[in-house]
């Protein structure tokens, strides 16, 4: 099924509508992309396939350059093509806002600005009002690398043909602490030639070092930790005063 319509006029987007095409079929399957030129079957009546094709589609981009509104009518001299209801690029663009079809306008250069609805045919009116995207020669790859993304956002159909699609990678689990220290400020050190840890505040229970470990009530003062045992000579902190201790703080 082709998710995607490329509506263009021959005189001004053939070049774009082919660009279009080469980077949107590689990107999410050549089956996906309508281009007249490419998908119409020898033989087929072309009409019924091109409105088959655009009520089938869920994008269509309507190629829009600088001479797009007034673009001449080959068959009615002195009039605008998009003036004849038989015009295939009023067509399509006719159905696809009909059948619900989110239509894109995609300007082509910097001198297209936004469409005034009193300038295009009543059918088309709507059209001034679609936000539009802007590919220029340039930056072409860049412009039409950033539309893909933005259709594949808004279209789940595209979304899961994208080859360009990135699985979200799973958080790493965060890494089980080797101390536990609740309530706890400081960092890791070395304290009279044994490795353990040391805090600035002390407000719960601390176990570092070798050896035997007492606090609080077993010495005076608050929060005091000593530490007997392996270590070279006895250790004695204090940190903080005394101050009695808060329930949320047990």
């Amino acid at each position: 099924m082709h998710e995607i319509f490329i509506n263009y006029r021959t005189q001004g987007g053939k070049e774009v509508g082919y660009m279009c095409d080469a980077v949107l079929s590689a990107r999410f399957g050549t089956k996906s992309v309508f281009l007249a030129k490419k998908s119409l079957e020898p033989g087929r009546k072309y009409a019924e396939d091109i409105i088959e094709a655009v009520h089938r589609c869920h994008v269509l981009l309507a190629l829009i350059d600088e001479h797009w509104l007034d673009a001449p009518d080959l068959r009615r001299p002195g009039r605008r093509a998009l003036d004849n209801p038989q015009d295939w690029v009023r067509r399509e663009i006719e159905e696809a806002l009909d059948s619900g079809v989110l239509v894109v306008p995609l300007f082509i250069g910097r001198r297209v600005e936004q469409l005034d609805p009193n300038r295009l045919p009543k059918p088309l009116a709507e059209l001034a009002e679609h936000q539009y995207a802007r590919v220029e020669l340039h930056s072409k790859d860049t412009d039409l690398a950033r539309l893909g993304d933005r259709l594949a956002r808004q279209v789940p159909e595209l979304a899961r043909l994208d080859s360009q699609g990135q699985p979200d990678a799973p958080a790493d689990p965060a890494p089980e602490p080797s101390t536990r220290m609740d309530h706890q400020s400081g960092g890791i050190g070395q304290v009279g030639g044994s490795v353990g840890s040391f805090v600035n505040e002390a407000h719960g229970p601390l176990h570092t070092g070798s050896g035997n470990q007492y606090d609080g009530p077993h010495i005076s003062g608050d929060g005091t930790n000593y530490i007997a045992g392996d270590n070279s000579g006895a250790i004695r902190q204090r940190f903080g005063s005394n101050r009695p201790q808060k329930d949320d703080e047990r």
